[in-house]
């Protein structure tokens, strides 16, 4: 089974900005969601965790590391879509063709940015290394989550749109009869 979990909160997701290969920390929020998912996790039975290589990600994982004892793997499937020249900006400030197109097409790709399609590509070769082994943990970023998602339930990749992700949520794939399944999708943890 794999625990897919979005990072905590940056000023850029609270501000509600594409939010891609920037690298900004998380929030005081944020690092206590990161704790919150910590608490949750630490009875998952999960023996690894992985990390996109992008520190908000890397903030969280090493939170929800420690308490299980393990180290963190970085690993570069697990990386948020490249949003190119659209990275920290606001949706309503891309043009209003390309983003109607980027919403149909999956090979559409911001300039100088990537695709559904390619962001689909990487993350199905991490769910078919883990979803039938050990419960693991992958703290990613939307795109790569919902990719996850779609991967497993072998769905249309601009199924993406129609799905909302929270920030320090958890979303879990498995195989229980070597099929993948969405087991739990965007389940959000209290803060206490």
């Amino acid at each position: 089974m794999i625990f897919f979990v979005r990072h905590g909160e940056t000023a850029a997701n609270r501000a509600r900005l594409a939010l891609g290969r920037a690298d900004p920390p998380l929030t005081d929020r944020g690092r206590d969601q990161a704790a919150q998912l910590a608490s949750y996790l630490v009875d998952s039975g999960a023996a690894r965790v992985f990390s996109s290589p992008l520190l908000r990600a890397r903030e969280t994982a090493a939170a929800i590391a420690a308490p299980l004892g393990v180290a963190v793997d970085v690993d570069d499937r697990l990386v948020e879509m490249d949003y190119g020249e659209w990275d920290e900006r606001s949706f309503a400030e891309f043009p209003p063709e390309d983003l109607a197109r980027w919403r149909r097409d999956a090979t559409f790709a911001p300039p100088a940015g990537e695709s559904l399609i390619a962001v689909g590509e990487r993350v199905a070769s991490f769910c078919t290394e883990f979803v039938d082994g050990p419960p693991v943990i992958a703290v990613s970023h939307v795109s790569p989550i919902k990719a996850g998602v779609i991967w497993a339930m072998n769905a249309d990749p601009l199924l993406a749109w129609r799905m909302h992700l929270d920030v320090a949520s958890i979303s879990r794939i498995g195989a229980p009869n070597r099929q993948p399944v969405l087991l739990g999708f965007n389940d959000t943890v209290p803060l206490g």
